[in-house]
């Protein structure tokens, strides 16, 4: 018997002829006859199953060592890659340093998305024939089609080049499936959230169970968040007005900014009312060594990654941490930048200043600065005692769309201009006690930098943007090159896709 739950992250795992899954609330599927990728998703628990398993590789965010936050922020102008050592991590380090190469580049951000996808054009080509109500088919549906959208956007936004594939292949015919158009991978995405919106729930009715499945204004928000990476501002700022509402107050589907930043960051303040989408993390998955990085662990590994090494509490003033692998520490340019922001104790651990104040002590890792990311180091009570690895076993949520991220977004794509720009703008430093400043596309570049610093999100405002040459050159980064990953070696063997330009 196989159990599911969305509500801890427990995402099960189905991929043709396995099923993996574990906790407390949960679907009971009774395994009954020979099972088959052919004879399966004939009825409603069947097809939930399956949804279940292409909900799972939305852990990619922050579960395992390669996972898209910690690397995405190494590769940043706010991050160094840290760790232990300068081979810590060959994919993470050469991308901050930007010697990432065919041989370096994780498979995994390319392999893990396509598994997604695979599971999904699966699911979509069975589900039509399964016996459950039309109703709920068309909400698996749509959600399967807005995850693969979701999976082809982060594929297009590493690679650019990618085959698109929208039906289950033959093992025969992987070799032969060729790079599309990424305006073509674009057009996809467009239209499986499109398609999306229109069935998913406005709401969640069972916050229970059901709590971190997709709803019509998380398809609205990555929908306008991709238009406004292919330039269709206008288009953008469409769908993230009816995201975002009125500035300030609730939106249509019960959104609004929390009153207190760091409120975002408590453990325990899971699917609040600022968050549009969210990653789940459990630690009663009890995940151990043996299945991290497998896809079957449940625990946030962000959160050991940036802790700080060999830590040890000295004063009273210091926080209670365990130790961690110093990951993902702050740059001193991003520390100066954010020093005197309200955000700034939420967003930056100043081990540096407790050490020389003879408050705590640690281990300095590769490249050390002394500045951890606050918003994701743990805090020793919520380190799992019970069965497992207990650093594999963090249960903090992330987020990959929350409020304020689409009040800013929304913003550039009104060209950072007029009175609604303004307001949203305005809204967001509000909530932290800032006053007005002129609404400008530097200004909402800078918010957004302070906002959303350690989220992943700042290397793809900077190529967004254009400024990543100019940011990053010092680190190494190559114009017309860096923008987007290698595409890895294992990817090339024997198949017709090629490699990115100036990789080969």
């Amino acid at each position: 018997m196989k159990r599911f739950n969305l509500k801890n992250g427990v995402l099960g795992i189905l991929f043709l002829s396995t099923i993996i899954g574990c906790s407390d609330d949960f679907v009971e599927i009774e395994p009954k006859g020979v099972f088959s990728s052919e004879n399966y998703y004939s009825n409603q628990t069947e097809a939930f199953s399956g949804l279940v398993s292409v909900y799972d590789i939305l852990r990619k965010q922050s579960g395992g060592f390669e996972n898209m936050i910690a690397m995405m922020n190494a590769g940043s102008d706010d991050h160094f890659a840290g760790g232990g050592s300068s081979t810590d991590g060959v994919g993470i380090q050469s991308f901050s340093n930007f010697t990432i190469n065919t041989n370096t580049i994780p498979l995994s951000f390319w392999s893990d998305y396509y598994q997604g996808i695979f599971r999904a054009n699966v699911l979509l080509l069975r589900i039509p024939s399964a016996d459950m109500d039309d109703n709920l088919r068309n909400r698996y549906i749509a959600e399967a089609r807005a995850l693969r959208g979701i999976y082809y956007f982060e594929l297009v936004r590493m690679f650019k080049n990618v085959p698109l594939i929208t039906v289950p292949l033959d093992p025969s015919e992987f070799l032969t499936v060729p790079q599309a158009d990424p305006a073509a991978v674009y057009a996809q995405i467009e239209e499986d959230l499109l398609f999306s919106i229109d069935y998913l729930p406005s709401t969640i009715a069972n916050m229970g169970i059901d709590a971190g499945r997709l709803t019509k204004g998380a398809a609205q928000a990555m929908l306008g968040k991709v238009f406004l990476f292919q330039g269709k501002n206008a288009l953008a700022a469409e769908q993230l007005a009816q995201v975002n509402g009125t500035p300030g107050q609730t939106n249509q589907y019960g959104n609004k900014l929390l009153d207190n930043f760091g409120d975002l960051w408590l453990v325990a303040n899971k699917f609040n009312q600022e968050s549009i989408l969210e990653v789940a993390h459990t630690n009663v998955g009890l995940s151990g060594w043996g299945n991290w990085g497998s896809g079957t662990d449940e625990g946030n590994s962000l959160n050991v990654m940036v802790g700080p090494r060999g830590y040890v509490k000295i004063g009273t003033t210091a926080p209670d941490l365990p130790s961690g692998w110093s990951f993902n520490v702050f740059t001193q340019d991003f520390y100066d930048f954010m020093v005197g922001d309200p955000r700034f104790e939420d967003t930056v651990l100043d081990l540096k200043t407790l050490k020389e104040n003879g408050e705590a002590d640690y281990i300095a890792g590769f490249q050390d600065t002394g500045y951890f990311l606050n918003k994701f180091v743990p805090r020793q009570a919520d380190v799992h005692t019970g069965a497992g690895d207990a650093v594999l076993n963090y249960r903090q949520n992330t987020y990959m769309i929350r409020l304020a991220d689409t009040y800013l977004l929304e913003a550039e794509a009104l060209g950072a201009t007029g009175a609604r720009a303004q307001a949203l703008l305005d809204a967001v430093r509000a909530r932290v006690g800032l006053p007005s400043v002129p609404v400008s596309l530097n200004a909402i570049k800078d918010e957004r930098r302070k906002e959303l610093a350690g989220e992943g999100h700042r290397f793809f405002d900077l190529v967004r943007w254009g400024d990543a040459a100019t940011k990053l050159s010092a680190r190494g980064f190559v114009a017309g090159k860096n923008e987007i990953f290698p595409i890895p070696y294992q990817e090339l063997e024997n198949t017709a896709i090629v490699q990115n330009p100036q990789y080969n």
